[in-house]
């Protein structure tokens, strides 16, 4: 009788839940947001102060009225400073000026928000040339980093987007979520967790993008991201769109029901299968040895 038991229930159910588990821990594992223990907060605020200095020929300036704001490191000290920092950790890729080289291409020219995107997110630097770089904890602080992007801007000034400050006070979040759906939901899934792309490539998790990343990367276009700039965008969409991803879509109000990591219909299709397919499977069983 009780191996009857184990045949019929247990050994079944056993199957059902561990392969319902599996899968809701493998897909938050691979979408999830990142348990990266950054202060993102208070790095802005130590990077912002940093980089108080207007950058004037930006080619992004900012537009009096506009939620967003422009700025660039431009200091010679910053730039001395830089150098030594660029030169120990970068230079041996990019070249000594930032010209590029053999192994990575020129940085001249990209413009301050370019630089920053890729060192406070710690994409740079970049262990090998052949892989897509992944989010990490910055190797620099907040004052290296400014540091670093003044000399770097330094060599070709007065070209690309600075770094943009965003306000979202007075943001819309629904003319920010309409955007994010048309624009960015088909690459970082209408969730935002990221997802598979061509050729091995991949649009990140947006779960842990500041405000200022979330607008450098818009303008910017990082990597195979499109760049999306103000004939495109204008800086009140981008600043919805920052709105949107850093309120709603990294804090989303699951009242009545379970979030499930945020990473939409995987773990919830992983649920039906572990109580839906695998309760009505328990009952045929009853059923049957009742009959």
């Amino acid at each position: 009788m009780r191996k009857n038991l184990r045949a019929r229930y247990l050994i079944p159910g056993a199957v059902v839940v561990g392969v319902s588990v599996a899968g809701m821990l493998g897909s938050a594992a691979s979408a999830g947001p990142s348990t990266q223990s950054q202060s993102a907060s208070a790095s802005a605020s130590a990077y912002a102060t940093a980089t108080a200095t207007v950058a004037p020929g930006s080619a992004a300036a900012s537009t009096p009225g506009s939620p967003i704001s422009y700025s660039a490191p431009t200091s010679p000290a910053q730039i001395q400073a830089g150098l030594t920092l660029f030169s120990a950790n970068c230079a041996s890729c990019h070249g000594a000026d930032a010209g590029g080289g053999q192994v990575a291409p020129s940085l001249q020219g990209l413009g301050a928000g370019t630089i920053d995107f890729w060192v406070s997110t710690g994409r740079m630097p970049l262990a090998a040339a052949d892989i897509q770089a992944t989010r990490k904890p910055s190797r620099f602080d907040a004052t290296q980093r400014a540091e670093i992007v003044a000399f770097v801007t330094a060599q070709a000034p007065n070209y690309g987007i600075a770094i943009p400050t965003v306000d979202t006070t007075g943001t819309s979040i629904s003319d920010g979520e309409a955007q994010f759906v048309l624009n960015c939901a088909a690459c970082h899934t209408i969730s935002g967790a990221g997802d598979a792309l061509a050729a091995g490539a991949y649009a990140p998790s947006l779960h842990q993008a500041t405000n200022t990343e979330v607008a450098e990367a818009m303008r910017t276009g990082p990597g195979n991201m499109p760049r999306f700039g103000p004939g495109q965008l204008s800086d009140q969409q981008v600043a919805d769109v920052v709105a949107y991803v850093t309120g709603t879509l990294q804090h989303p109000d699951n009242a009545g029901g379970l979030g499930m990591g945020g990473i939409g219909p995987v773990a919830e299709g992983f649920i039906a299968l572990l109580i839906g397919v695998g309760g009505m499977m328990l009952i045929a069983f009853w059923l049957g040895d009742r009959a």
